[in-house]
């Protein structure tokens, strides 16, 4: 039986960057135009802090630990996302985002839900 929430792996190309944290080769395959879905995606334990996640479609990604200080994540879809034990100084969150539902997400781990 399958956990249709578990985080999920990829063999896409900006996936396997992210998880080896090649951030400038990340950067630059989307410059170029390159798509992934990164929805449930496991992006845990990573430094993620120069990375141009901007537009992403993040619902349901597993950011524990992750080093996120310094993003705008603002037009980002985090939706189910969780962020546990995640560095967060200086994140611009989307204002969907009640800071409740982060803070719960970054102490506990839930999935972040956004306000109706």
């Amino acid at each position: 039986m399958s956990n249709e929430n578990a985080p999920k792996t990829s063999t896409h190309p900006l996936y396997l960057a992210l998880r080896a944290e090649n951030i400038e080769k990340f950067n630059g395959l989307r410059a170029m135009g390159e798509k992934c879905d990164l929805t449930g995606a496991n992006l845990r334990d990573l430094d993620l802090r120069a990375a141009d996640l901007h537009n992403l479609d993040l619902r349901n990604a597993y950011f524990r630990q992750c080093d996120l200080r310094g993003l705008d994540l603002s037009h980002c879809n985090l939706e189910g996302a969780s962020i546990r034990a995640a560095k967060v100084s200086g994140v611009l969150f989307p204002e969907e985002l009640a800071p409740e539902e982060i803070i719960m997400s970054l102490n506990y781990g839930t999935r972040m839900r956004y306000k109706k």
